[in-house]
């Protein structure tokens, strides 16, 4: 969710693994201007990306306004997972936002931030490649890393 540097690079490479991939970018202005990859399908909207217990939401802007309300439609939604792309060392604003919203303790839980395999990333690729083996991981019931 939400058009970034991150966002192009993980839309692009979740299709090339298999993911039906969606951005939603609610704010019409970030996307004008040449044409870039945004995976399967680009929508203005949570409830056009049609949201469910398969989905994994992952938030690759945390200094959006939208985020809380965006976070939140993702919880009612009972997606999979839900991540926020920030620095680990400092707490992520999608906190405050939630509970501003009312959204409960135990639901703000299921938001995880940072997202990804701890690989030192640093550039939006390297993120983006950390973000998906997290998800791939995830999904397969896999810690990650290299101990098999």
């Amino acid at each position: 969710m939400f058009e970034s540097a991150v966002a192009e690079v993980l839309l692009r490479l979740a299709v090339e693994v298999g993911f039906a991939s969606v951005l939603v970018e609610p704010d019409q202005t970030k996307l004008m201007g040449t044409p870039k990859p945004h995976g399967d399908l680009f929508v203005h909207d949570f409830a056009a990306a049609d949201l469910d217990e398969h989905t994994d939401v992952v938030m690759a802007d945390h200094d959006r306004p939208e985020l809380g309300d965006m976070l939140k439609q993702a919880l009612e939604a009972q997606t999979r997972w839900i991540g926020v792309i920030g620095n680990p060392k400092k707490e992520g604003p999608h906190i405050a936002a939630l509970k501003a919203l009312g959204v409960p303790d135990d639901q703000i839980a299921r938001v995880h931030r940072p997202v990804g395999l701890n690989i030192g990333s640093r550039t939006a690729a390297e993120i983006a490649i950390a973000t998906l083996a997290g998800l791939i991981a995830d999904r397969n019931n896999r810690p990650g890393g290299f101990n098999f």
